[in-house]
């Protein structure tokens, strides 16, 4: 029978992909405030608000109870912004911690619950190698991507004597839609400042994904991989 993962933010993007491209060797559980187009035996989708504490913890539960343990959660959900930080306004830096670190917070608490009882689990959380790199106008970004690192090592401490793995992938500018907004010449800077200068693509992510899920990683916890190396 085929282990259960849940990923965040599948209607599109990164998320969309692994969903995709783990369908053949898992139940994939994908969640974004809207439906998908994903039709597999495999997937099931909830339309809800990754932010919103009732919807996940409602969703996990329904998982859990229904198709038994969640072996991985890979907490893709995320938004990106680009401003300096005199014009940024109050409710865009809500909106930014909001998605990016809230809706991690509220799946990790409530699949770890899950996966306590089990004593086996794999987290995986997606920073962002603009962390590292400290780009100008990315300080509340990069700040939102920060706080899930910090939270990353944390956890992996907090839940270790629970079997629980908890690592995070700092992702290299990929082709999507999170990006279309960002100027070429900063994008052009952040490849620039990479040791392997090239954007990511979906199958550097799913490998690195496919890595840290793996039985053979049960020894690491609390990195941070980052793709294309920054340090």
């Amino acid at each position: 029978m085929s282990k259960n993962i849940i990923i965040t933010g599948t209607s599109k993007g990164i998320g969309n992909a692994l969903a995709l491209g783990f369908l053949d060797e898992f139940r994939v559980f994908g969640c974004a405030r809207s439906k998908s187009q994903i039709t597999h035996k495999n997937y099931t989708h909830f339309c809800l608000d990754a932010t919103d504490e009732k919807s996940v913890v409602d969703m996990v539960k329904s998982v859990n109870r229904e198709f038994g343990e969640i072996y991985a959660l890979i907490n893709n959900v995320g938004a990106a912004s680009l401003n300096h930080l005199l014009t940024t306004n109050l409710s865009s830096v809500k909106e930014i911690l909001n998605t990016n670190f809230i809706s991690t917070f509220l799946f990790t608490r409530e699949v770890a619950k899950a996966m306590s009882r089990a004593k086996n689990g794999k987290i995986v959380n997606f920073s962002s190698i603009a962390t590292p790199l400290n780009l100008q106008g990315e300080a509340i970004y990069a700040a939102s991507k920060s706080a899930i690192e910090n939270f990353t090592k944390t956890s992996a401490k907090e839940l270790a004597n629970f079997g629980i793995n908890v690592n995070a992938i700092g992702i290299a500018p990929t082709k999507t839609d999170l990006i279309k907004a960002v100027p070429k010449e900063k994008i052009s800077e952040l490849i620039n400042r990479q040791a392997i200068k090239k954007f990511a693509d979906f199958d550097d992510i799913k490998n690195a994904v496919e890595f840290l899920i793996d039985e053979k990683s049960k020894m690491i916890t609390g990195q941070i991989i980052y793709l294309g190396g920054v340090w």
